[in-house]
C-alpha cells in the first residue's frame, strides 16, 4: 500500500511539471527522450486515476501563474545583462569618438540592426514612456471660498453705461421734436389760422370742401418758414361761386395779421387793360413782387399775393409770371403764397356737378379727387403754369345758398329779412334742374342788384 501511494504522488508531480513520462523497462523517459533514473526505481504499474482524486481546481491556475512568473524573471534577467553589455560596448566605442555611429546619408552597420532585432524580441508588460510634445494643463475649477458664519452671494454684475447713455439721447431727441411742433403752432397762430376759417365758412356759402382744402394748404404751408418752392392756390369754377368773395376775405385777415406791404392784390382788367404795355406791365409787377418779398423776408414772414381776372391775362404775361413758380430761386422767392382766381375749367366743373348730382358730389372727397384730376387736366392745356400750382375748384350753389346770399345781404343793407320775399327774389334766377336738385346758372352774381331795387 505504501508504494502505490507513493507511486501516485510521483505520478502527480510528473504531470504537474508538464512532462509526459513513459516507462521503458527500468527506465523512464520524458517526452523530449531524456532519461529519468531513480534509484532503486521499480517498474512502474499504470493505474487509472480514482474520480475522487482529481487535481483542485483552486490551485491549479495559482500553480500557472507560479511558472509564468518564473518564466518572465528569467527573460528579465537575461534582458537586463544583455542591455549592460551593449552599453559597455557603446562606452568603450564612445571613448574612440563616436566612430560606430554611421554617418549622414550612409546606413548603419549590421551590428546595430542585430542589437535592434534583439530588443524588439523580448516582450515586457512594462509601459513605454511617452513625451508628448507639450504639456497639458490641468484646468481645476475655480472654487470661491466664503468665510464661516457669512451668507454666500453671487458676484455683482458691472452695469453697461450705455443704457444711461441711450436714455439721455432718447429724452434730448423728444425734447427737440417737441420744441419743433411748439414752432410750427406758434408760426401758425402768427397768421390767425383759425379765425381765417371761421370767417370764410361764415361768409361763404356752399363751398365747404373748397374752404376745407384750402386751409388745408395754408396750415401746412405757413407752419415753417423754410420751403423748396412757392405756395400756388388755384381758384377755379363757374361765375357767382364766390372765388373772389374768398380772395377778398384772404386780402382783409392777412392785412390785418401782417401788415399792408405783405399783401398784393392785382386786377388784370385794372392793371394791365391793353395788349401794348405788356412790357411796362411786367416791370411793374416785378418791382412790386420784388419788394414785398424782401420786405417779408427781413421780417420773417410770407407774403401773400393774390391774382384775380387771370383769364383776362396776355400769355406774355402768364410765362413772366411762371418764372416766379420755379424751385429754382433764391430763398425769399420760395417763402411767397400765390393765388390765381379765374374762371377757367368752369365747363369741366359744371358738367362733372351736374352729372353726379345724385350722389353729393360736394360731400364725397373720392368724388372732389376726381374733380380736381379733370380740372387740372384742362388747365395745363390752357398754360404750363398750373403745373405747380394746386388747384381748389369751387363748384355749383344751390337754391338754399342762394337764398342765404340773399339773407345776407339784406340783412347787410338793413332791409327786414321777409322769408315769402327771399323765396320770391331766389326764384327769379335762373338754375339747371337735376331731379330734386337745382343749381344756379349764374350762382350769387346779379344778387346785389336785385336787393339794390328793393329801396
Amino acid at each position: 500500500m505504501e508504494r502505490q501511494s507513493q507511486q501516485r504522488r510521483e505520478q502527480t508531480l510528473y504531470r504537474n511539471s508538464g512532462l509526459l513520462l513513459e516507462k521503458r523497462g527500468s527506465v523512464v523517459t520524458d517526452s523530449r527522450g531524456s532519461e529519468i533514473t531513480r534509484p532503486a526505481m521499480e517498474p512502474v504499474h499504470k493505474v487509472a486515476p480514482e474520480p475522487k482524486q482529481r487535481i483542485s481546481t483552486v490551485t491549479s491556475p495559482l500553480r500557472a501563474a507560479y511558472r509564468i512568473r518564473h518564466k518572465y524573471l528569467v527573460m528579465k534577467k537575461r534582458r537586463v545583462s544583455t542591455e549592460q553589455r551593449e552599453a559597455g560596448d557603446g562606452e568603450r566605442l564612445g571613448a574612440v569618438g563616436d566612430s560606430w555611429l554611421p554617418a549622414k546619408g550612409q546606413e548603419p552597420s549590421g551590428r546595430s540592426i542585430r542589437n535592434r532585432a534583439k530588443a524588439a524580441e523580448y516582450f515586457t508588460f512594462e509601459k513605454v514612456p511617452v513625451k508628448s510634445s507639450r504639456k497639458r494643463r490641468s484646468h481645476k475649477k475655480c472654487k470661491v471660498l466664503y468665510p464661516n458664519g457669512s451668507k454666500k452671494y453671487l458676484p455683482e454684475e458691472k452695469k453697461s453705461k450705455a443704457k444711461y447713455c441711450l436714455f439721455l439721447l432718447s429724452i434730448i431727441v423728444f425734447f427737440q421734436i417737441y420744441n419743433a411742433i411748439e414752432n410750427l403752432d406758434d408760426n401758425v397762430l402768427k397768421y390767425d389760422l383759425t379765425g381765417l376759417e371761421k370767417t370764410l365758412k361764415r361768409e361763404v356759402f356752399g363751398q365747404a370742401v373748397a374752404i376745407d382744402s384750402l386751409m388745408d394748404l395754408l396750415k401746412d404751408y405757413l407752419a415753417t418758414h423754410i420751403h423748396n418752392k412757392p405756395l400756388v392756390l388755384s381758384f377755379n369754377g363757374p361765375i357767382g361761386v364766390g372765388k373772389s368773395l374768398v380772395g377778398r376775405l384772404l386780402a382783409k385777415h392777412f392785412r390785418s395779421v401782417l401788415s399792408d406791404d405783405l399783401v398784393y392784390q392785382y386786377f388784370v382788367l385794372h392793371h394791365c387793360p391793353s395788349h401794348d404795355n405788356i412790357t411796362s406791365c411786367q416791370q411793374e409787377l416785378a418791382l412790386g413782387i420784388s419788394e414785398m418779398v424782401n420786405r417779408a423776408e427781413e421780417e420773417e414772414k410770407i407774403p401773400l399775393l393774390i391774382f384775380d381776372e387771370v383769364e383776362f391775362m396776355q400769355p406774355a404775361l402768364l410765362d413772366f409770371l411762371h418764372n416766379y413758380f420755379q424751385p429754382n430761386q433764391t430763398n425769399e422767392f420760395l417763402n411767397v403764397v400765390y393765388i390765381l382766381i379765374s374762371n377757367y375749367g368752369q365747363g369741366e366743373i359744371t358738367k362733372f356737378v351736374l352729372h353726379n348730382a345724385s350722389s353729393g358730389v360736394t360731400r364725397q372727397p373720392a368724388k372732389s379727387e376726381e374733380l380736381l384730376f379733370i380740372v387740372q387736366s384742362s388747365l395745363v392745356h390752357i398754360h404750363p403754369l398750373w403745373k405747380h400750382a394746386d388747384i381748389v375748384p369751387f363748384t355749383l350753389l344751390e337754391r338754399d345758398h342762394i337764398v342765404e346770399c340773399f339773407l345776407e345781404k339784406m340783412m347787410t343793407e338793413g332791409l327786414y329779412p321777409d322769408t315769402a320775399h327771399l323765396d320770391k327774389l331766389s326764384r327769379e334766377l335762373n338754375y339747371y334742374s337735376v331731379g330734386e336738385h337745382q343749381y344756379a346758372v349764374q350762382g350769387c352774381k346779379h344778387i346785389d342788384s336785385k336787393v339794390n331795387l328793393l329801396h
